[in-house]
This record gives structure tokens, C-alpha cells and sequence, in this order.
């Protein structure tokens, strides 16, 4: 009787151990046919102007979807407006895309936020609050971090 109960064991642990195994729908994310937006790398440098400010970051997608940034709002600004740098030059657009499975990387030279209007003058070491709003995603609030007017990250960018 014992012979038998251990080739029986064997396959029950077989079965087990393979159904352990993951499959398309293991929860990797980028099988959800939706994004996974976080955002990252924040910082406003302190402005030199009264009235306008830059701001970077980096929007992750980690999903399994496209979706565009369609707009930002912060309490320090009249408006906050999305930009893009084509050959040096910039323009407001209505919206930038992420890809999916990909990234949106705001950063200086580049792509990146124009804070207008200024409520009142960012100082460095103060944080920024703004909200991240998506064609297919819920808003991501993000703290930016105000840093020295000529700061170069490091990192991240």
C-alpha cells in the first residue's frame, strides 16, 4: 500500500508545483490591456521669473495600454501648460502620448511643463504640488521638489 500512495503523492506534488506556474494572466501587468501610470524623477528648478516656471518628471507606464498626459493642474499656477521640444523649439501641445509598457520623460531641453501665471514664487527647498491628468488613467498627484535654478539631475532623466 505504501508504493502506491507515493507515486500517487508524486503527482498530486507534480500537478501543484505546475499549476504553481504562472500563465498568461500571472499578473505581470502588461497583460491587463489597461496603463499603469506612476510618476517619478520630479523637480521644479527655483524660477527665475515672476510669473513662469519649468517643471520635469518621468511618467512611467508599466500596463499594458497606451494613454496620454492631457493636462496638469497645481494651486501655485493660473494654468500649467504641456509642452514639446521639436529641433529646439518649443510649442504647447494637448497632450503626449506613453507608451505602453514604456515611458514620458519631461526634462530640461525637452519635453516638459510650463507653470504660468504664478500665484506666487517658488523657492528652492519648498515642494510643488501638481496633478497628473490622463486620456484613460485617474489623476497621479506628484510633489516637485523646487531645486537651485541651474539643477541637473543626476539621475533619472
Amino acid at each position: 500500500m505504501r508504493r502506491r500512495l507515493v507515486p500517487t503523492a508524486l503527482v498530486i506534488a507534480g500537478t501543484l508545483a505546475l499549476a504553481g506556474c504562472g500563465g498568461s494572466d500571472s499578473g505581470g501587468g502588461n497583460d491587463s490591456g489597461k496603463p499603469d501610470l506612476s510618476a517619478g524623477s520630479a523637480y521644479m528648478p527655483q524660477p527665475v521669473s515672476d510669473d513662469m516656471a519649468a517643471g520635469f518628471l518621468t511618467v512611467t507606464n508599466k500596463g499594458g495600454a497606451a494613454d496620454e498626459l492631457t493636462s496638469v493642474t497645481s494651486d501655485i499656477a493660473g494654468q500649467v501648460t504641456v509642452h514639446e521640444t521639436v529641433d529646439g523649439a518649443m510649442q504647447e501641445v494637448k497632450s503626449l502620448k506613453i507608451p505602453a509598457d514604456g515611458r514620458l520623460e519631461l526634462r530640461s531641453g525637452g519635453d516638459h511643463l510650463m507653470f504660468e501665471q504664478l500665484k506666487s514664487k517658488p523657492k528652492e527647498g519648498q515642494t510643488v504640488s501638481v496633478e497628473l491628468h490622463f486620456a484613460h488613467s485617474d489623476p497621479v498627484k506628484v510633489e516637485m521638489p523646487v531645486k537651485p535654478p541651474t539643477y541637473t539631475p543626476t539621475t533619472g532623466h
